[in-house]
């Protein structure tokens, strides 16, 4: 049996300072990815079907399922030797695999299409550059990381980092 053809994905090339100031921008077109694909039907049908069994106004059961998906449903990929990609988060739910930014920005995408507001995390663990990047989910009045790389609960992250930023705080 023949497989059918695989989708045709597009990618665009720019350039991004390093340090801080390229973790930075890199976040920012994180963001604008989430704000694009957030208004997509299609990922608002992803997002209801995956908390259609969840108890009714039930935060932490919704914030889970919807965690469940890029978590465990994504498989963990490097980006292509020597090149930093960010995948459109429909890409990566088509390709169902992704590095930590590509599952990062497909989760926070799916938890704002059910109303949850999100901020991503950098981290840097051995060494003074970001090499990590998760994100936060607001839901019961607080603030809950949901890192879908690490192989934790939805509330946890790998610590510690030496070093985090925090999306849209100042530092």
């Amino acid at each position: 049996m023949i497989p059918a053809p695989a989708p045709v994905f597009t990618a665009t090339l720019v350039g991004i300072p390093g340090g801080r100031r390229g973790a930075v921008e890199t976040v920012r077109l994180m963001r604008q990815l989430v704000n694009d694909a957030r208004m997509d039907p299609q990922m608002l049908n992803l997002a209801t079907s995956l908390v259609w069994l969840s108890p009714w106004q039930d935060q932490w059961h919704e914030v889970k399922s919807l965690f469940h998906f890029p978590h465990r449903q994504v498989r963990y990929m490097r980006d292509i030797v020597g090149l930093e990609t960010l995948a459109d988060p429909r890409i990566t739910v088509a390709r169902r695999t992704g590095d930590c930014d590509d599952k990062a920005t497909l989760a926070a995408t799916l938890f704002e299409c059910a109303g949850y507001p999100t901020r991503f995390v950098m981290a840097s663990y051995q060494s003074e550059d970001f090499e990590h990047v998760y994100l936060q989910v607001y839901a019961g009045d607080m603030w809950i990381d949901a890192d879908p790389c690490f192989d934790g609960p939805l509330g946890s992250s790998q610590q510690p980092a030496l070093k985090i930023w925090i999306e849209g705080e100042d530092g």
